[in-house]
């Protein structure tokens, strides 16, 4: 018979820099499953993407058991990354903080594309060039 869920929690965490601090242990922590058990698996989940927010959902069980699932970086913090940029725009209409070509707008679509609910590349594209524009960021050929 299958688990009873009791939980399923959205967290954006560093990617390898998880502690029971919060924003983790005021998520997690209610729900009663083991914190240090789950900080150490989604810090070896993603060493390899040190620097970046990595969303993560974790389904929790009634026995207290979990499993989680990591999803690419959110498309504003590729795009931040990409550009050097330490934030968007507060006034995305007037002041434009950098210029993105669509080659990279590509490239950070088709890292996002499993998380999107995108049928094809082009349309994933789009997403990714709104979120640019309400950062403030320019598309360029």
């Amino acid at each position: 018979m299958a688990k009873k869920i009791k939980a399923v929690v959205k967290v954006q965490i560093q990617a390898g820099k998880a502690t029971a601090a919060p924003p983790v242990g005021t998520a997690l922590g209610p729900h009663g499953i083991n914190m240090g058990q789950f900080i150490k698996e989604y810090n070896e989940r993603t060493a390899s993407l040190t620097g970046t927010v990595v969303p993560a959902v974790v389904t929790i069980f009634d026995d207290r058991s979990y499993t989680f699932v990591v999803k690419s970086p959110p498309a504003a913090d590729l795009i931040r990354k990409e550009l050097g940029l330490e934030k968007g725009s507060a006034t995305p209409n007037k002041a434009k903080v950098g210029k993105l070509p669509k080659a990279k707008v590509r490239s950070i679509a088709e890292t996002k594309m499993a998380d999107l609910n995108a049928t094809s590349l082009e349309s994933a594209m789009r997403m990714v060039e709104g979120t640019a524009r309400s950062m403030g960021v320019d598309i360029v050929p």
